[in-house]
């Protein structure tokens, strides 16, 4: 049961540990400043219609109401546990489950935690300055269900560091709120935390491509033999599914605004219409996409085949995809594309263990190619002669083996000089950039929306687009 008139709400028994308890309120007001700095700009007094979790039921489990964020709910909510749950894969298969860390792994598991954890507050940093550019009210909305729920997730990894960890769990949690995304001496620990979101169009790639990211991650852990975090991560990816939602029909209404102005524009050039034209839209995806596959690691690593052996980080839906019949993968190779000395593309076998990062990475593409498909079907029907696509995977990465060389979005080799000479027509310019800031204007009116973006086909929780989803303390165009 959850306790939700607790000073943390919590699904833990919190209470029955007065030790935890203290140290994680010892916590909480040192949350709540780091949210006022660095949290959304400029909203905080206001009321935003905002979903809570109030059960870990898979119906029924959230309230909405009008709240101010400061004042939002956030807690420690775990899926409820199996008492025979087994170890569904690596060289612990088959072994009861783990309430307690294992003393062999609990570097690795802090490490997995605190990377995890790190990803939350880092991206409502970067999404500070949003809300003052929304283009409606239906946007602003979301984006606020995105920062707060990025919060709660913060306070599920710091719950956990708190009850497994002791002293180190406590200061890594501490480090958690001193860290700042983009900062030049302490930024976060993954590069896609550190990029800059002063755009909308960047928040909706960011909420579609990195955020995907999130959920093959979470899902992975989820099949932890560390109940605690399986547990954990099951309630975090239920909300997870939103911030998705976000991006992908964010992207879908921007490429049908497009359509709609490529229709009115002369010679189909939506500029002169205050709209986003499609090879901005595909450059802005490279971009994102590609430094999101980065977030998975190197393609062999010898990380993934530890974690995968002692059980603690497996494959996405290991227990539940029927597809996956051997849980043990000591036997069996993943066939990989590798460069040569030159960055030539070459045959590679690797030990399947070794791939897990590859294993997870495939079926995030093939998720991300589903939405990508979705935006596609919206210009064929408008009959517009363009597909938006996911460059290759060798393309811009900063991290794994292709990183040492250039390739363009079809994964053909380039050198420094090719790449030089064509890489504005593939990764955004500052003229892009200048062009998409100059559309970012306000529209706070319910029911108006900027010229650059459709309406939703539905609003949030079964109420209109023209619903009042912020209610401001005063007039927002003068702060």
């Amino acid at each position: 049961m959850i306790d939700l008139d607790a000073k943390i709400p919590n699904n833990v028994g919190l209470s029955e540990d007065r030790k935890l308890q203290k140290a994680l309120e010892a916590w909480q007001p040192d949350f709540i400043d780091w949210w006022v700095d660095m949290g959304p700009d400029g909203f905080q007094a206001d009321d935003i219609y905002l979903r809570t979790a109030v059960s870990v039921e898979p119906s029924g489990w959230a309230h909405f109401e009008h709240v101010k964020m400061p004042d939002y709910r956030w807690g420690i909510f775990l899926t409820p546990g199996a008492e025979d749950r087994l170890i569904p894969f690596g060289d612990e298969l088959g072994k009861p489950t783990w309430d307690r860390v294992p003393g062999d792994w609990r570097t690795e598991l802090r490490r997995i935690i605190v990377t995890q954890g790190d990803t939350e507050p880092a991206s409502v940093e970067q999404q500070r300055q949003l809300g003052n550019t929304a283009p409606s009210l239906y946007d602003l909305r979301n984006l606020f269900q995105v920062n707060v729920e990025e919060g709660r997730h913060l306070w599920a990894m710091v719950y956990l560091l708190h009850k497994y960890f002791g002293r180190d769990g406590r200061e890594e949690a501490e480090d958690m709120l001193v860290r700042r995304s983009g900062h030049v001496d302490n930024p976060r620990i993954l590069g896609a935390f550190n990029e800059p979101i002063d755009d909308w169009l960047s928040f909706f790639c960011f909420t579609m491509f990195t955020d995907r990211d999130g959920k093959y991650q979470l899902g992975a852990l989820a099949e932890s033999g560390f109940d605690p975090l399986a547990r954990t991560c099951r309630f975090m990816l239920t909300e997870e599914a939103h911030h998705m939602f976000v991006g992908e029909t964010g992207m879908r209404r921007i490429v049908q605004r497009t359509c709609e102005l490529m229709k009115e524009a002369p010679a189909e050039d939506v500029t002169v219409l205050g709209g986003l034209p499609l090879d901005l839209i595909q450059r802005y995806v490279n971009r994102w996409y590609s430094v999101s596959m980065d977030l998975f690691g190197g393609e062999d690593s010898s990380n993934a085949a530890t974690y995968f052996a002692a059980g603690l980080k497996g494959r996405f839906r290991e227990e539940a995809d029927k597809t996956i019949t051997d849980h043990v993968a000591l036997e069996g190779v993943y066939e990989a594309a590798a460069p040569g000395t030159t960055g030539a593309v070459e045959s590679k076998e690797i030990p399947l263990r070794r791939a897990m990062n590859l294993i997870l990475r495939d079926g995030y593409k093939e998720d991300c190619q589903r939405g990508v498909d979705k935006w596609n079907k919206i210009l064929a029907t408008a009959g517009i002669d363009f597909q938006i696509t996911l460059p290759h995977e060798r393309f811009h990465r900063a991290q794994g083996i292709w990183s040492s060389h250039h390739y363009d979005p079809e994964g053909n080799l380039l050198s420094a000089q090719e790449w030089e000479q064509q890489v504005q027509d593939w990764l955004p310019t500052e003229e892009d950039e200048r062009y998409v800031k100059s559309l970012m204007k306000p529209v706070y009116e319910p029911g108006k929306i900027a010229s650059w973006i459709a309406p939703p086909k539905r609003g949030i929780n079964h109420q209109s687009f023209d619903f009042e989803y912020v209610k401001f303390a005063d007039d927002p165009y003068v702060r």
